[in-house]
């Protein structure tokens, strides 16, 4: 190894320089701010709430379509900025869009269950939707978790939707080849919610940050050259904005979720029960397309895509994203390609 006292002297002015002009940049940033699009808060029930977007123009699908984002982070991503916003694209190709926000749950929450968030706030939010709009069904997205928990009310109440359209959503569990899927098949589940209650989002954070460690320091390195860009270190901002607001989780919802579908892998095998009914994937018919990330490295491709042989579906489509798992959400080629795509398709259905 060659000792280079000069280089690295250079190296560590360099340094110097970046951070000193960072922090002039900063000084030129008051706050950053994600969810911008204008929306209404139209339905809540107790710390859930359902906005709906407002629209400068008639829709071209005159049904209108509910949203649904993982209760593990907040939706806000959907809506990070006016040129990475997945909600303002679908408005501007003519949808009229609703979402839901799962909030803030607290300790006094412990005990709601899947029930509670499946059978309880997400139908009663289709129906406030259906009976505003005087509609008899719906379109549904659902994104991550959403998207499992949207697949398994489809097939509760198929008679109420239209169409379901699902991003990197898991349905099957036997996977191996994620670290998430591994770790969550022998974690005591029991002896967490027992003992907390309601699980802290800080928790659930760490474990997705140890899937891949070396993404959480070249992120930091990265932003070391756009520190003199203010336009690009206020997206790396609000990023990081959104990644740090972690809702907590219901501890018997957490309980069930882990059991019934990471460990027992029920949905898939048609042997998991919600309410004391059988979910029977076979009986969500309604018009089903499956976007999925090909490169996602928190929900694999061997987890999204046998949904499809094991729905009854009949007009059913696969969307494969090139690019990871937020990328979905946030990337330009989400905005060019993915998002008209999947308004052409809703359209297509109305």
């Amino acid at each position: 190894m060659n000792w280079n006292p000069a280089g690295i002297a250079e190296e560590l002015t360099s340094t110097t320089n970046k951070l000193v002009k960072g922090y002039e940049t900063l000084q030129n940033i008051d706050s950053v701010e994600v969810a911008t699009t204008p929306k209404d808060l139209v339905w809540e029930s107790g710390h859930v709430k359902m906005y709906h977007y407002k629209r400068e123009t008639p829709a071209k699908c005159s049904t209108p379509v509910l949203v649904s984002f993982a209760m593990l982070n907040r939706h806000d991503v959907l809506d990070l900025q006016p040129d990475r916003s997945l909600m303002k694209k679908l408005l501007e190709e003519g949808l009229d869009v609703y979402i839901m926000d799962w909030g803030y749950p607290t300790k006094a929450d412990r005990y709601e269950t899947m029930e509670d968030y499946i059978d309880g706030y997400m139908n009663d939010a289709v129906d406030f939707v259906r009976k505003s709009n005087k509609v008899d069904k719906i379109h549904k997205m659902g994104i991550c978790q959403g998207g499992t928990f949207s697949m398994i009310y489809a097939s509760l109440y198929p008679e109420k939707l239209k169409s379901l359209t699902t991003y990197v959503a898991p349905y099957d569990f036997s996977t191996n080849s994620c670290m998430l899927y591994r770790w969550t098949k022998y974690i005591d589940v029991d002896a967490m919610v027992d003992s907390v209650g309601t699980i802290p989002g800080e928790l659930v954070d760490s474990a997705f940050g140890m899937l891949k460690p070396s993404m959480n320091i070249s992120k930091y390195l990265g932003v070391m050259d756009s520190l003199e860009d203010q336009a690009k270190l206020e997206n790396f901002l609000r990023m990081e904005k959104w990644k740090g607001d972690l809702p907590a989780i219901p501890g018997e919802m957490y309980r069930k979720y882990i059991k019934d579908l990471f460990r027992d892998n029920k949905l898939i095998k048609g042997e998991m029960e919600l309410g004391g009914r059988k979910i029977d994937l076979k009986n969500m018919t309604v018009p089903f397309l499956n976007v999925y990330a090909t490169d996602d490295n928190i929900i694999p491709n061997e987890s999204t895509l046998p949904v499809m042989s094991a729905i009854g579906s009949k007009d059913k489509q696969e969307y494969p994203f090139p690019g990871g798992h937020i990328g979905v959400f946030v990337g330009g080629k989400s905005q060019k390609e993915l998002a008209p795509a999947v308004a052409k398709w809703v359209i297509e259905r109305c």
